[in-house]
């Protein structure tokens, strides 16, 4: 043979063998790289089905049922029918992970009911000492005043730690509003939450789940008040008071993406809130409820891969998707639990310097609070709008707001129109979009990262 020839087959040969040399040696490199991203624990809580304490996706694809979407990387995830409970897929979601701002729910189901949205309040400076360094800003300024209304627009819609801080206060201080959060999570049958801080800033042991996070957006948006500020997509904000000339205003958007829109992320078709979040620890979470054809459903994501902009909303708005498809064809795999005291009519009532109704009523303000929104109506709103309409059937409520159910906990029904395409500037999702508006002064820009 050819010495030629002999070489072609001498590299021909050592070109072949090596890829069975060295692609097991890339492959145990990507194993490597898995066995560094965190596990769901061996053991979790299988409140609400069996299926649900396992980890991996949980799905039964039968005759018709459309397959998950392709691509989904969130740590947990879940996909639920809001009116009759049913769990239609999903995925560890048990596994408690630190929730960033998505715990605001718990805030506003917890503390909204207790403070009429006309009342109103001056800042302290002790009020905002407490604000974690880098936080999410609505820009409140101290010795100014704000009606409650004002306040929960800011937390809604900016996810401002600030307001929640001053609610806070207004409601009796942060350790009460902290131990009534909990008190209410428990209620709520919410038992994967630890509660730390009100406004989900990174702290020591505060977690949730996506379970727990549907559990408490399903209370939530049993409130009209609630429903109302998670469906605004814009308002004005009162702005900085000087001396000598009339107070001025500027427009905050709701940072949830799918409601307001941003490059790559579209509004999504039937949106209507709830609340989106990110921190260091929790990478970005998200719950969201949206309607079509007469069906509400409720999902979560939590902490979905930070290499693809925007994915938490991306994954959310794919598991929307195929719950509309899926559902009446797919065998439920778990349902969500209804709180502890629906069926004995007891109610819970979480405290602060205001009375709260008890749990499960639809706890709208009445008058004061319509005449309060009209203003964050005049704005524009999600995909759903700010009135947002209770479909006959879906809500039964007899004397002592005791739902007339056997295990499930029906939810106010929601319609609605597509949302208007404008971007926000709010709720950095990734650094490079921590810019924040004037109005929010006093927010470290270098640490998007710390924001809840």
């Amino acid at each position: 043979m050819p010495v030629l020839k002999k070489i072609a087959l001498t590299v021909t040969s050592a070109a072949f063998l090596s890829g069975f040399v060295l692609t097991p040696a890339v492959a145990a490199d990507k194993d490597k790289s898995d066995d560094k991203q965190p596990k769901p624990p061996g053991v979790m809580s299988s409140l609400g089905g069996e299926r649900l304490s396992m980890s991996g996706s949980q799905v039964n694809l039968g005759p018709g049922v459309p397959v998950l979407p392709k691509g989904l990387t969130g740590r947990s995830w879940i996909v639920a029918d809001a009116e009759n409970g049913d769990v239609l897929a999903a995925h560890n979601s048990h596994w408690r992970l630190p929730p960033a701002s998505t715990l605001k729910m718990l805030f506003a189901d917890t503390v909204l009911p207790a403070l009429q949205p006309t009342q109103t309040h001056k800042v302290t400076e002790s009020e905002l000492a407490g604000v974690g360094e880098g936080s999410s800003l609505v820009g409140i300024k101290e010795d100014h005043t704000y009606t409650v209304h004002d306040l929960w627009l800011g937390v809604f819609l900016r996810s401002g730690n600030d307001a929640v801080h001053v609610l806070s206060e207004m409601y009796g201080g942060i350790p009460q509003t902290v131990a009534a959060m909990q008190k209410h999570a428990e209620e709520l049958q919410a038992l994967d939450t630890v509660v730390v801080s009100p406004d989900g800033y990174d702290a020591p042991r505060q977690v949730s789940s996506a379970y727990d996070l549907t559990l408490i957006a399903r209370s939530g948006l049993q409130k009209k008040d609630f429903r109302e500020y998670a469906a605004t997509a814009s308002a004005d904000f009162p702005g900085e008071k000087k001396k000598g000339k009339k107070r001025d205003s500027f427009e905050i958007q709701n940072t949830n993406r799918l409601i307001t829109g941003d490059i790559g992320v579209d509004p999504y078709k039937g949106i209507a809130g709830v609340k989106n979040g990110y921190t260091t620890h929790a990478g970005n979470t998200f719950t969201g409820v949206a309607e079509r054809n007469g069906k509400v459903l409720l999902v979560t994501v939590m902490n979905p891969s930070a290499e693809e902009s925007h994915a938490v909303y991306k994954e959310a708005a794919k598991l929307l998707d195929w719950g509309f498809a899926a559902s009446g064809k797919v065998t439920p795999v778990g349902e969500l639990v209804p709180p502890k005291s629906v069926g004995t009519g007891t109610g819970t009532s979480t405290g602060g310097k205001g009375a709260a109704p008890a749990a499960g009523a639809d706890q709208g303000t009445g008058g004061q609070a319509e005449a309060a929104h009209a203003s964050a109506a005049s704005k524009g709103s999600s995909g759903v709008g700010v009135a947002l309409a209770i479909i006959g059937g879906l809500l039964v409520v007899v004397a002592a707001a005791v739902f007339l159910v056997n295990r499930r906990w029906p939810l106010a029904g929601l319609g609605g129109r597509s949302a208007p395409e404008t971007k926000d500037t709010g709720e950095a999702a990734d650094p490079e979009e921590a810019a924040e508006p004037a109005a929010s002064v006093g927010e470290s820009a270098g640490k998007p990262a710390d924001k809840a």
